[in-house]
């Protein structure tokens, strides 16, 4: 079985190599949890936002985006909760002096125990061939059925007692599942205590007289607060929504997996106001909707699924989890939460100032329900990165190294070659850069052999490479050729603009959904 750790090294040596993501501060050693996106990882970034952005908020009539500031006063986080409730159970390995998130070293034994039940999937699929049937094989497995009975036991128990703050049982559960530092192997560990992941800062020209600040640590907040501007100067009728995207800040003790857990990250968030008694039906269809999001990119239904949540937030009264499957298991990618009426019923309290919505058809106001997504752009960047890069045997006995982006999302569109530096060919080739650089994203390469370009364009995941050779200067055709399936064609130079505008097109992508 090919490990794990070992393709996730690869993913973040790739995404360094062909200009995706840095370590921030590298020359200097670097700083721990927090990254740079090079050149292709600022476009493929920005690509992914306005995907979202264009389904969310360009597609939906009564849903409008803001941009709210990093800063906010410092009672707005007193009213949201996160000055007595952001906090992350955190546990010290006596031997390593390693800290570790006391939750995540729980989901990490059951993520072993989920590994367990994978390996009888495989090998039972080699055993049964074509007539396997996965579905069955775990509802009827003994083995299967005890391992998913214990996952089932210990996810419950860690939920409960993180719901009542019972930290004294969740050193008890690891040490009852026997859980060892990664580091040292011992099972020394201290107690489980609290620890708020607010940055703060401070605002003013003195010390003397600064105000304490938070860098603020969700987005969500940014729209709670601007609720009745946005609603009275939108004219906007409930069900209706808000979303933006922007920088979030968590002191993550724990942060690790590459971009997966960073202390600076970009959220993309809506929050959907309703009536209340509505919100578990809107609960319902924004996870269909969000799912379906997903999917439209053709990433593989077989990554992705939907946790619920045993263990609700403060202000929730649903909750969901979409799970992405990561080269290190199944994490959160998305989040879709009934908030209840907390935020706005918490900052009118807070502020003095009444956030409740006149409803003109019942002839009353009322503070409405929200039903919020939000995702992680920096998580769904490696999703998508991870997912792609693949080694691939070819016939001639070599392999190449194709990093197969959903091509509405790669950072370059085309790459335009001419097959020699001479006879004119580079001159086409830059003519037919200059036309396609109006619409897509396009480069130009003439070092190296050709095949040698193919592979460079694969392993940075450009979908379309044209070559510009002799018959081009005859008859205007050009060869163009496809990254996943390294078919070549010859087309015309006028029909190229066409040809990967249907490929790259978001409206084509998006009426999937």
């Amino acid at each position: 079985m090919v490990n794990q750790d070992d393709i996730f090294k690869k993913v973040v040596s790739h995404a360094k190599e062909y200009g995706y993501v840095f370590q921030s501060s590298e020359i200097y050693d670097g700083l721990s949890a927090v990254y740079d996106y090079g050149q292709n990882g600022a476009e493929l970034k920005k690509n992914i936002r306005e995907y979202w952005w264009k389904a969310m908020v360009q597609l939906n009539e009564n849903i409008v985006g803001i941009d709210a500031a990093i800063f906010m006063h410092p009672t707005t986080w007193k009213a949201s909760g996160h000055v007595d409730a952001f906090n992350d159970p955190l546990i010290d390995n006596k031997d390593s002096k390693k800290r570790y998130r006391a939750d995540v070293l729980v989901e990490d034994h059951i993520a072993k125990i989920e590994a367990k039940i994978e390996k009888e999937v495989v090998k039972a699929a080699k055993r049964f061939g074509t007539d396997f049937d996965k579905a069955q094989f775990l509802s009827t497995n003994p083995r299967v059925s005890a391992y998913q009975e214990n996952i089932n036991s210990i996810s419950k128990r860690l939920g409960r007692s993180l719901e009542n703050e019972d930290l004294a049982d969740v050193k008890r559960l690891i040490e009852e599942l026997e859980i060892v530092c990664p580091v040292s192997g011992s099972k020394n560990w201290t107690e489980v205590k609290q620890f708020n992941l607010m940055f703060g800062t401070k605002l003013g020209a003195s010390a003397d007289s600064a105000m304490d600040l938070y860098l603020r640590p969700e987005t969500a907040q940014g729209i709670f607060v601007n609720f009745l501007n946005v609603q009275k100067t939108g004219r906007l009728k409930i069900p209706f929504g808000i979303a933006q995207t922007g920088k979030a800040f968590r002191n993550e003790i724990v942060a690790r997996q590459f971009i997966f857990r960073m202390r600076e990250f970009e959220q993309m968030e809506m929050q959907f106001f309703v009536k209340p008694g509505t919100q578990k039906e809107w609960y319902e269809q924004w996870k269909k909707n969000r799912m379906k999001w997903h999917l439209s990119l053709g990433i593989g239904d077989e990554n992705y699924r939907f946790h619920d949540h045993e263990k609700l937030a403060h202000y929730a009264d649903a909750a969901a989890d979409i799970e992405f499957r990561f080269p290190f298991g199944f994490k959160e990618l998305e989040g879709i939460h009934s908030r209840t009426d907390f935020d706005l019923t918490a900052h009118e309290k807070y502020s003095g100032k009444k956030l409740q919505y006149f409803d003109p058809e019942i002839n009353e106001s009322y503070v409405p329900y929200v039903v919020e997504t939000s995702i992680g752009l920096d998580r769904m960047f490696l999703a998508i990165f991870s997912n792609s890069l693949k080694e691939e045997a070819l016939e001639n006995g070599t392999t190449r190294t194709v990093l197969q982006l959903p091509a509405v999302l790669a950072p370059t569109k085309a790459a335009v070659f001419p097959l020699v530096k001479k006879d004119g060919l580079p001159e086409v080739a830059e003519k037919i850069i200059e036309d396609l650089r109006w619409d897509f994203n396009v480069v130009y390469d003439e070092k190296d052999a050709v095949g040698r370009r193919y592979r460079r364009q694969d392993a940075v995941g450009t979908p379309f490479c044209i070559t510009v050779d002799h018959q081009t200067l005859e008859d205007q055709s050009v060869t163009l050729r496809h990254r996943d399936s390294m078919e070549q064609q010859r087309v015309a130079i006028d029909a190229l603009k066409n040809i990967i505008h249907k490929a790259v097109d978001m409206k084509t992508w998006l009426r999937k959904i």
